[in-house]
């Protein structure tokens, strides 16, 4: 199975899967001297993990990672590094009766068709599990961002479902087990019921999480085929249950006029930010804005027809433990894989231009 890297300077390789004795990374290309460790690491891995609250899967791991390669003395030497997370709470006899029919919804029909053969348990490779390595290799990659330019990361849900969640305050994001940039008490608990009520049905949903980057330099991006907003969509879509994405104003373009969306400039900086801080594929030095729409999860137990391996109907039901919306957990991810584009592109642009140079301006 080929495709399983991402990055073409900073380049991320991840193996294992969600029932298997670990998961975990090969980083190569990160900078020598960067000091680093696990603690350098571990929290972001603990944004990720499941089992955080009652709406999400009960799936009991630490997420503990071990960096095996690629650190000597504390600081990075440049050589490849290998992140490994164990694998400690697998129950995979809750998948014995899917094995040989597919779930709606799920990769299992396509890679059975692809390949011949799949792992059953808890998807397998397929599984949103394999998001954490993603996660701790972007750890290195935000550390290194942030002491190279001051480039910082956060993210929010300002959906789940159809309850819209309205931006009040990234002070807010932390205190609430959804992600969710606002203290409205009422809301937070309509939240909580509509999850509730997800699991009492066996049904789930979907969200939309918001993503911003901020200190970017200006200069990251290619103008024809390596466009900087091309690779955010790409890796974006790369996340586990990703069925959209936007850049800045997205789809609300559409019914905006030129007048309005043209972000204008003027000696203090741009009035606004449409543009979602990429112009002509190159970064503009504002803020990166991104969203992602993400579907609702696939194994429910709802009851469901499909057919088994065959082609005879049956009905499927997944047990198992499972988020109702995988959304919950994937504002990390999404900041993860913004993270990783916008290190390699600033190690390609080193490359080929040197380091950044050009100052930012004062930018709304």
């Amino acid at each position: 199975m080929s495709g399983n890297s991402f990055g073409k300077l900073f380049t991320v390789t991840t193996f294992g899967e969600s029932h298997g004795p670990a998961i975990g990374c090969v980083i190569d290309g990160c900078p020598p001297g960067l000091v680093l460790s696990e603690a350098d690491i571990q929290p972001e891995l603990d944004r990720r993990k499941p089992g955080t609250s009652r709406h999400v899967t009960q799936r009991q791991e630490s997420d503990t990672v071990e960096i095996l390669s690629g650190v000597y003395q504390g600081v990075t030497t440049g050589t490849p590094i290998a992140l490994l997370i164990r694998n400690e709470d697998q129950r995979s006899k809750d998948y014995g009766n899917i094995a040989e029919s597919f779930r709606p919804g799920h990769a299992d029909y396509t890679y059975w068709h692809k390949y011949g053969v799949r792992d059953p348990r808890g998807g397998g490779r397929s599984s949103a599990r394999l998001t954490a390595p993603v996660v701790g290799a972007a750890a290195i990659a935000k550390k290194w961002l942030l002491q190279q330019y001051g480039t910082t990361f956060k993210g929010c849900m300002s959906q789940l479902g159809d309850i819209a969640v309205p931006f009040q305050s990234w002070d807010h994001v932390h205190a609430n087990p959804f992600f969710a940039a606002s203290d409205d008490a009422a809301l937070i608990a309509s939240m909580e019921e509509a999850m509730d009520q997800l699991r009492r049905d066996g049904d789930s949903i979907g969200a939309r999480i918001d993503v911003i980057a901020q200190n970017v330099p200006v200069g990251l991006g290619q103008p024809i085929y390596d466009k900087l907003d091309a690779d955010i969509a790409y890796a974006m879509m790369g996340i586990n249950a990703v069925k959209g994405v936007e850049i800045g104003a997205g789809f609300d373009s559409v019914a905006q006029k030129g007048s309005e969306h043209g972000d204008e400039l003027t000696p203090e900086g741009f009035v606004g930010n449409n543009a979602g801080g990429v112009l002509g594929g190159i970064s503009t030095g504002q803020e990166i804005s991104v969203s992602i729409a993400i579907k609702p999860t696939s194994s429910i137990r709802t009851p469901r027809r499909s057919i088994d391996k065959e082609g005879h109907p049956v009905m499927v039901e997944t047990f198992g433990r499972h988020d109702p919306c995988v959304g919950i957990r994937a504002t990390p991810i999404a900041e993860a894989m913004l993270a990783l584009v916008l290190i390699d592109h600033a190690l390609m642009h080193r490359a080929q231009c040197g380091d950044v140079a050009v100052s930012t301006p004062k930018l709304k």
